[in-house]
């Protein structure tokens, strides 16, 4: 019930919904990085040029892949934080990032976010496991960030005035840097507050990058708006160029429910405008983003109304449940990333809400759009209100009740001397996957594990145990943090010592993902897997190895030996299907598809389902449950 008078409330509560069990972190880590972008496309100027280049990680480490799951859902409960007032009611999530899942309008029971009916991951992240739906947001590199699916520590909060507040806060451990947010809504405000502080406690510049992805319904009526006339377009075909906006290619891309394919459009907001986005329906109304000025990029994403898209759609969220996303970043595009001083902190305050527009306006000429929905902004949240709130933030207390526990590894940090103890950030206490770097701190020796600890990064450990590192955990472990601070090399001479120590399948890995000849690699990989044949996560690289060094009738053999659980995993009967095709077998091709192949970890762009088709059905029309096209299907 609503109340007469004005009131701001916060509550835990428990959101059920149909969804997958959660993640689980694997065994071996992510020792790939992300490629160097390049600023060859039209209108990119020398900004862009310099963060286009500047920053993308060379490895993943210190994070393991995050999988395990499937499509099998059944009802389940997630613990959930709400925060309320006359106006708004915003539903969060810390267990899954401290993502905002619902913000409802009130008075109209409108929901303004994509509220996923389900709870189904998919390979879209930078550790795999990825959910649609709410408001995500991003740390550290280009991608859907290391923490999307973990805990965030969560805590509760008093401003000032009374109000409540929601304190979410996390060590990101790739960028190693410390997140901390704050979200209130106060008595008869009309948008929910978000504050934002990113610190880099390192005594070096580190790389940054921040997006804020919101997902919002899509219709063919849906216009996203916002102040440029120009945008920079990516659309997984063409490189990044700078293209006038709405009118690209003859048509309005502003509408996305009419956008053939998946594209992204990052606009190109001029110098001084306030920054803002907007998604408004026929009726003139929708959710509207708005920051203070830090928070200086804006971008649409939408998947595209061809099969491929409409499917992704689908798997993501179900059907009927089509969405797009208005975001907001830290740089001007998501393939960019910005030098962070040492010891700094970058903050900013984003305000989210019910934005309300003359219909005509918004679905007239581009100028008369965003200047009607710039106005009715204006009277929504002036910017004096922002920057209040923004000031706000600076003088909340500290916390009073801890909500949710996050991961250990920051109070691992901390009793490392490498993050300073703070009663504003209450990080907890280790946990076991931090024990055998404890021990390491308190004896000086790290003990034997099989499987391995989870590796840690930072010059600090790499310190502890370049002198004594002397058994093939150690010697792995030094290796991954060489390779970590891109010391290839001397990364490869850690790895081979840990193999003379004592042959492991995670060393062996490790030589394999340093060795350019795919022969040779190969032949790690299988000397790798015989060590651990049960474990799927590397006889799913093993099959990879074999395919890139043209080795199919291996890839075969080695399918034939597995257990009949394994050889059902859907991207286990996908390498089949290759092998069999590069062996020349396309009748067994046929007969694997007709009997049905699916992938949950079907990677965003990946073409392999829909390639195998046609390469054995030519001609044909792709079936929509093998095509993930989001270009051309």
């Amino acid at each position: 019930m609503t109340s007469s008078r004005a009131t701001s409330t916060l509550r835990t509560d428990l959101l059920r919904i149909d969804g997958t069990p959660d993640p689980v972190g694997g065994t071996l880590p992510i020792l790939h990085g992300l490629p160097r972008q390049t600023g060859a496309g039209a209108g990119v100027d020398d900004e862009m040029r310099r963060n286009l280049a500047y920053g993308a990680p060379g490895t993943l480490l210190p994070y393991t892949r995050q999988g395990g799951y499937d499509r099998v859902r059944a009802e389940r409960e997630l613990p959930c934080v709400v925060l309320e007032n006359e106006n708004l009611t915003a539903t969060f999530l810390p267990s899954l990032g401290g993502r905002l899942w619902s913000l409802v309008h009130r008075p109209t029971g409108r929901e303004l976010l994509h509220r996923n009916r389900i709870l189904q991951p998919a390979n879209l992240a930078l550790r795999d496991a990825w959910v649609a739906g709410g408001v995500e947001w991003n740390l550290g590199a280009t991608g859907h960030w290391p923490l999307t699916c973990e805990p965030l520590h969560a805590a509760r909060l008093t401003a000032p005035d009374g109000t409540p507040v929601l304190r979410m806060y996390a060590f990101e451990r790739l960028r190693r840097l410390v997140l901390r947010m704050d979200t209130w809504l106060p008595a008869g405000s009309p948008v929910l507050y978000v504050h934002i502080a990113v610190h880099n406690p390192a005594p070096t510049e580190t790389p940054v990058y921040w997006w804020s992805n919101i997902a919002v319904p899509e219709h063919e009526d849906v216009r996203v708006l916002g102040p440029a006339d120009h945008a920079f377009h990516c659309d997984y075909v063409s490189d990044l160029r700078r293209v006038a906006f709405p009118q690209v290619d003859g048509a309005d891309r502003s509408y996305p429910g009419r956008t053939p394919r998946a594209a992204d459009y990052f606009l190109d907001l001029p110098g001084g405008e306030r920054p803002w986005i907007a998604a408004l329906d026929g009726t003139g109304a929708g959710l509207v983003q708005t920051s203070t000025a830090r928070l200086r990029g804006r971008k649409l994403f939408c998947w595209g109304i061809a099969t491929g898209g409409r499917h992704w759609q689908e798997w993501l969220s179900g059907p009927g449940s089509a969405y797009l996303e208005i975001q907001a970043g830290l740089a001007r595009t998501q393939l960019e990333h910005l030098p962070m001083p040492a010891g700094a902190t970058w903050s900013w305050t984003e305000a989210y809400g019910l934005l309300q527009a003359d219909p005509e306006a918004v679905h007239g000429s581009w100028d008369d759009a965003r200047s009607a929905a710039g106005a009715a902004l204006d009277r929504l949240v002036p910017p004096s209100a922002l920057e209040q709130a923004d000031a706000l933030a600076g003088g909340f207390a500290e916390p009073e009740e801890v909500l949710a526990e996050g991961g250990g590894w920051a109070a691992l940090e901390i009793e490392a001397g490498a993050l300073p103890a703070s009663r504003a950030l209450p990080f907890g206490e280790p946990t076991a996957a931090q024990e055998p770097w404890r021990q390491l701190l308190k004896t000086g020796t790290l003990p034997v594990c099989d499987p391995p600890a989870e590796p840690v990064t930072g010059a600090h450990w790499r310190l502890l145990l370049e002198g004594n590192a002397a058994d093939w955990h150690a010697l792995y472990q030094l290796g991954l943090l060489r390779l970590a601070a891109g010391e290839r090399a001397a990364a490869r001479e850690a790895f081979e010592r840990s193999v003379a120590a004592q042959a492991s399948p995670w060393a062996l890995r490790s030589l394999a993902f340093l060795e350019p000849d795919p022969q040779e690699a190969a032949d790690l990989m299988r000397s790798a897997h015989r060590l651990r044949p049960e474990l799927r996560e590397l006889t799913i690289e093993t099959l990879e190895s074999l395919r890139r060094a043209e080795r199919p009738a291996e890839a075969l053999a080695l399918i034939g030996e597995l257990s009949p659980a394994d050889r059902a995993h859907g991207r286990i009967r996908l390498a089949e299907a290759e092998a069999a095709h590069a062996c020349g077998d396309d009748d067994r091709v046929r007969r694997l598809l007709a009997e049905g192949i699916q992938v949950d970890t079907m990677r965003e762009g990946e073409l392999s389902l829909d390639t195998l088709w046609l390469a054995v059905h030519p001609g044909t029309a792709v079936p929509p449950q093998y095509d993930f096209r989001m270009a051309d299907g």
